[in-house]
């Protein structure tokens, strides 16, 4: 049964914004205005604005080939197989752990600002301080125990009401306004001057460095996407709501980051909590006070939202069988899946006390921009592919019918055929695959020249412009190719506009940003996705449910792969029994 389209676009717009304007706002800001981009924060949340929109508005193109509410491990399940889809399982699965560990450190902090900063001098007193990279300078024990006990709270199956979840984030929101007026009341212009530093002290490297990092600040957006099964009139509220959603968020990030840099000199922010930090830097500890108030506020929603959402990563997984199936067994009395729960909250709490935060920062940035290029790729994918037959969008489906009448998607347009005859002769969706490879190939090297040319590669300037030109025009080429290729057109959902330059633009600027992050964020996440490999190739590639469809009965319940691919087999066959595992996250 379908749901209950319900949701208007205000509806969306505050669902996404409630669950997103805190963490840029009290996670990112003073990291990036302290040890990256200065003042020149502002432009860094500017960027990552821009480079998030595209990103944002692909998830909701992906959510209507999908006919359930999906995530990236199932878009990329659709597009691009079993073997992608794991390891995009595999790094949203690590994504949210690294991100529920960096909230309860900046969780933490704020509640040491409340206690003045009593429990980090007790800590370092009685066990020490560490000089380790990538680990904390101190064990953060208060970090570990939040989210123990939200990962116990809610393996209970104890419900939050909305009320509290909303007045969570009604106080949030409250201090954020706060926060923007009295900080410019307070603002001082003499703190972005020269004799400061100036507004960009660490130059273009320092502004882009910061980019990557505020980008986390807007990956909540495919909420959105997943709710469009409830929204009204989706193909015009899902865009509009995200377009606004983004447009808010990057507002209060630009305000807040001006402000708190016009208020205090941003070489003497504390980058844990900066925000209160400025406000005693000032002598306004009551408003310090209460800034540490919406802090944890934010971070308890955020906090609960990751712990229920973990679970069902790992479930989806688990049921499709690439993941091990002791994460798919739901608890028959609290009809939560608490092995999954229980398992997850552990390995989190080990990385908030022992990890830190900047490292944190640094990684789930990582994490969460190649999840954003793999599915901005897979829109190309999908679009110059061909589309399931009439029978498998269900009987008396306008879209079927549509495409069933259109060009075959894949093939060379007719009105080009002259002129690119020795592309005719290729199979229909050939040429797209070869141009979509050396695409991404042509952006990482363009990226490369760009970010290394100068610096690590010693380029001569002959070499460099060399180069640059050879891949740029290998880039535009292959750009050029996929164009003159017949796309996909459906008049029933949203579409993201001039497919394939948008993507194309956004995987350039996505891999670009990529390369401003660390060696040591590299080879941490290498490692990772390493492990992960192992744990496909010794498991998941031996369990696989797509790997044993010659078998009769399989069991579909809701959030599996087979239930919601309606694409990998005939809708007769897909069973109509669900999973009860039915725990939601709560909207902020």
């Amino acid at each position: 049964m379908s749901p209950q389209r319900h949701l208007t676009t205000l509806d969306l717009t505050l669902r996404a914004v409630g669950g997103t304007v805190g963490l840029g706002l009290y996670v990112l800001t003073g990291t990036v205005a302290k040890g990256m981009a200065g003042p020149a924060v502002v432009v860094s949340f500017s960027i990552a604005a821009m480079a998030s929109l595209v990103g944002a508005l692909c998830y909701v193109e992906l959510a209507a080939h999908v006919p359930h509410t999906g995530s990236p491990y199932l878009f990329t399940y659709v597009s691009m197989g079993e073997l992608w889809a794991f390891l995009i399982g595999w790094n949203t699965l690590l994504g949210h752990l690294i991100t529920g560990a960096a909230l309860a450190r900046v969780w933490s902090s704020y509640v040491d600002v409340i206690f003045s900063h009593r429990i980090r001098s007790f800590i370092e007193n009685h066990v020490g301080i560490w000089q380790v990279p990538f680990l904390a300078q101190y064990p953060d024990f208060l970090a570990a125990g939040i989210i123990l006990s939200v990962s116990t709270f809610v393996s209970c199956k104890a419900r939050v009401s909305s009320w509290l979840n909303r007045t969570f984030s009604a106080i949030s929101l409250a201090v954020i306004l706060f926060i923007i007026i009295l900080g410019f009341f307070l603002a001082r212009p003499h703190n972005w001057s020269a004799e400061e530093g100036g507004f960009v002290p660490f130059g273009f490297s320092g502004i882009m460095a910061g980019t990557t990092t505020c980008f986390y600040a807007f990956v909540g957006f495919g909420a959105i996407a997943a709710s469009s099964e409830e929204a009204q009139n989706a193909k015009r509220t899902v865009p509009m709501a995200i377009t606004i959603s983004v447009g808010l968020v990057a507002g209060a990030n630009i305000l807040v980051s001006t402000v708190l840099t016009l208020m205090v000199p941003w070489h003497s922010l504390h980058p844990y909590w900066a925000l209160a930090d400025a406000f005693h830097q000032r002598g306004y500890s009551w408003a310090a006070f209460i800034v540490a108030v919406g802090a944890i506020c934010a971070m308890n929603t955020a906090i609960l939202n990751i712990i229920l959402f973990l679970p069902r990563i790992t479930y989806a997984m688990a049921r499709d069988g690439l993941f091990f199936q002791v994460f798919a067994h739901v608890h028959p009395r609290n009809q939560v899946p608490m092995v999954a729960i229980m398992v997850l909250g552990v390995l989190m709490a080990f990385l908030a006390l022992l990890l830190d935060h900047e490292a944190l920062v640094q990684f789930l940035c990582l994490s969460a921009m190649i999840t954003r290029t793999v599915v901005t790729t897979s829109i190309i994918i999908l679009r110059f592919r061909k589309a399931p037959p009439a029978s498998s969008q269900g009987p008396g489906s306008p879209v079927g019918t549509e495409q069933a009448s259109a060009p075959e998607p894949g093939q060379l347009r007719p009105a080009l055929r002259p002129y690119l005859r020795f592309l005719g002769g290729c199979r229909p969706g050939a040429a797209v695959t070869w141009a979509l490879g050396v695409l991404v190939a042509s952006a990482i090297t363009l990226d490369c020249v760009l970010v290394f040319g100068d610096s690590a590669l010693h380029l001569r300037t002959w070499g460099y412009t060399l180069l640059l030109l050879l891949s740029s025009a290998t880039f535009l080429l292959s750009l050029l190719v996929l164009g003159a290729h017949q796309q996909q057109r459906r008049q029933d959902t949203f579409q993201v506009p001039m497919v394939p330059l948008t993507p194309a633009l956004s995987i350039l600027l996505n891999i670009f940003l990529m390369l401003h992050l660390s060696y040591l964020t590299w080879l941490g996440l290498s490692i990772c996705l390493l492990i992960g490999l192992a744990v496909y190739f010794g498991y998941g590639i031996w369990h696989s449910k797509e790997n044993q469809q010659e078998q009769p009965v399989l069991t579909a319940p809701h959030g599996s792969l087979e239930e919601m691919v309606p694409a990998l087999q005939p809708p007769s066959q897909i069973p109509a029994q669900e999973s009860s595992y039915t725990e939601q996250p709560t909207s902020a």
